[in-house]
């Protein structure tokens, strides 16, 4: 019996040590170079794609409810979204989701951008830009320029956003009862990065928050997979992105539904209540929860 629990244990560590090494091949590189590198037969092996989302006919759809929620990334078990903020002193295999986004929008890796969560008006590159930089002539320029002289890049205020500044996320996604299934599911459709606008960030009495872009997330789904997340508990085993966002692990408040007064949010019709609007989403997000359950009373 004890021989027997030995040789389980040691094929634990064993294959443990091997998914170790084929994740990162830390152990086996030789230079630094060779950290993360991969074999053609270990990325066979791997098969590492994001798992494909299945077929939903319309017909199996009992229920459905369309929401918009805001992820607040100072709450701590959104922390894994926001960091990490400097990308000058750390591996380029870990970005925020904002800087993965980003880089894969100027990559041209990802090109459905759009203005707003309903997903009609495409944004280009140059729409981006002027929502995370501002580019201003200083006082002293402005006299040089009245002199009659040349500005030069000295005289130009460049004010750029970054990863830091990213106070939030805003997602859109559908719940919905698969009859086929018997239950309740989840499918996001949509996230935005939120910032103060970049022209008053140096105003302190101006504090609103903006959507920089809304990213289509089905068509996203390969960049947030690769992407992965440092995992506290292990780290030999980090988690995408994909993997977060799909299985909810995030807190968040619902701040809009679809309904019949035009989708208006819940600052709408409960104004200058925090308190209130905070216990209207905790009302939202029960209702669609208990939607599992009063589907199978008769």
């Amino acid at each position: 019996m004890k021989n027997w629990k030995f040789l389980v244990a040691v094929c634990a560590i064993v294959l443990a040590t091997n998914t170790l090494s084929a994740q990162a091949n830390l152990l086996n590189a030789k230079i630094p170079e060779e950290i993360g590198v991969k074999t053609a037969e270990q990325l066979a092996a791997d098969n590492d794609k994001p798992l494909p989302y299945g077929y939903i006919d319309d017909r199996d759809i009992l229920w459905s409810k369309v929401v918009w929620e805001y992820v607040d990334l100072n709450e701590k078990i959104n922390l894994p979204f926001y960091y990490p903020v400097d990308t000058n002193n750390i591996s380029s295999s870990r970005r925020s989701l904002y800087d993965t986004l980003l880089r894969g929008i100027k990559n041209g890796e990802i090109v459905d951008v759009y203005d707003d969560s309903y997903f009609e008006n495409k944004l280009t590159m140059k729409d981006i830009n002027g929502r995370l930089s501002r580019v201003d002539t200083s006082d002293a320029g402005f006299e040089l320029l009245n002199e009659g002289s040349e500005l030069t890049d000295e005289y130009i205020d460049r004010i750029d956003l970054t990863a830091g500044e990213i106070a939030g996320l805003k997602i859109k996604g559908v719940w919905y009862f698969d009859k086929r299934q018997g239950e309740l599911k989840y499918r996001l459709l949509g996230i935005a990065p939120v910032a103060p606008d970049v022209n008053f960030m140096e105003d302190d009495s101006q504090d609103a928050l903006i959507e920089l872009f809304w990213v289509w997330y089905p068509g996203v789904r390969n960049i947030t997979h690769d992407m992965k997340v440092f995992n506290n508990k292990n780290s030999a085993f980090p988690l995408s992105y994909d993997h977060l966002l799909n299985a909810r692990r995030f807190v968040a408040s619902i701040y809009r539904e679809e309904n019949i007064y035009g989708n208006r949010d819940v600052s709408q019709y409960i104004k200058g209540n925090a308190l209130f609007q905070v216990l209207e989403a905790d009302r939202l997000k029960e209702n669609i929860r208990n939607k599992e359950l009063d589907m199978w009373n008769y």
